[in-house]
């Protein structure tokens, strides 16, 4: 058991199982309850999580749940504010999300930043695309953050971190900001909101946007093609997983069904997600497309299960796809830029 202290594999795997138990118990729990995006409280678990292999410290903890909060309220009153009309709306989410990629290119903010995206993505989405589930995403954005702290901290109750490792685990690594590619990124990602807007479609919007954003975070500026591609697999190997389980689902359509297929992918993906590895982020994403595509099959919002997840994971795999080649476009003409300017 000493020795177990000082193994990175011990680490890894403790790391996982807690991912692997936050996330089984969260989902099920969210369905169980008949959570309207059963998705979310995971979600959070699952970030807070991989963020560290120790809890994070209350005052930090309560830092980062009030930023989300805040981020969701601001993002209701721009909504109303700014909601009928598109180009001052679009601009100022513009400068938000600028803000959230300037910050991950400096390898700030850790997992709450992701989410804050995540958050300032899904709240103008679903204000303006269904007005009855805008009334309540306060109550889901609330009961997100509450439900992922709690399991993170339960997750490290059953599964605690030795105390030498704790000490020892290393801190984010701080990078000089990269401001061409959050710009690159930014239109990136404005532009597939722009679309999903136009589109009209709940459930385009809450995939599309959140994979463009979560591969361009995992995406490294010197990655080679094969690396790029193999990103790309990976993250829609998560879509299909939830393909499966969806299917599997129908044929026994119980709550003991949802939880052992989330149970078994979050130890295949949540697993190698916990690894010190370059391939974590990816799994990680991979992690994320399965939450949102499974969560979004058992919603019990109108309309949520009415399309084919064929047809999903051919959002996933567009989304997934553009994200790569215009990244591929804007970034090598601007990071070489910005490195001469230093």
């Amino acid at each position: 058991m000493w020795a177990d202290r000082d193994d990175p594999f011990a680490e890894q795997r403790r790391k996982g199982l807690r991912v692997t138990f936050a996330v089984t118990l969260g989902f099920t729990s969210a369905v169980a309850m008949g959570a309207i995006v059963p998705f979310l409280v995971p979600l959070f678990a699952a970030q807070f999580l991989l963020g560290s292999t120790a809890p994070m410290p209350l005052v930090k903890t309560l830092g980062a749940a009030l930023l989300i909060f805040f981020t969701g309220v601001g993002m209701m009153l721009l909504t109303k504010l700014f909601g009928d009309r598109p180009a001052p709306f679009l601009i100022l989410l513009a400068l938000i999300y600028f803000f959230c990629f300037l910050a991950q290119s400096a390898g700030k903010g850790g997992p709450a930043i992701f989410l804050v995206q995540v958050v300032a993505i899904m709240v103008p989405l679903i204000g303006i695309l269904n007005e009855d589930l805008a009334n309540s995403i306060l109550s889901i954005l609330v009961s997100g953050i509450l439900g992922g702290t709690l399991l993170m901290w339960l997750a490290h109750a059953v599964i605690p971190e030795p105390i030498s490792t704790r000490a020892s685990a290393a801190s984010a690594t701080v990078r000089p900001p990269s401001y061409w590619r959050a710009l690159a990124n930014t239109a990136i990602l404005v532009v597939a909101v722009a679309v999903c807007l136009i589109n009209d479609q709940l459930s385009a919007a809450m995939v599309i946007p959140i994979t463009i954003a979560s591969l361009l975070g995992q995406l490294d500026v010197g990655a080679s093609g094969r690396v790029a591609i193999g990103l790309v697999i990976i993250n829609l190997f998560g879509g299909i997983l939830a393909s499966i389980a969806y299917a599997i689902l129908t044929l026994r359509p119980e709550l003991f069904s949802i939880f052992l297929m989330v149970l078994v992918v979050s130890l295949i993906l949540g697993g190698r997600a916990a690894a010190s590895s370059q391939d974590a982020k990816m799994f990680a994403g991979a992690l994320t497309t399965f939450l949102i595509l499974f969560g979004l099959g058992v919603s019990p919002v109108p309309g949520s299960a009415a399309e084919s997840f064929a047809t999903r994971i051919v959002f996933v795999g567009a989304a997934l796809i553009y994200a790569l080649l215009m990244a591929l476009i804007f970034w090598p003409q601007s990071e070489p830029r910005e490195s001469h300017a230093k």
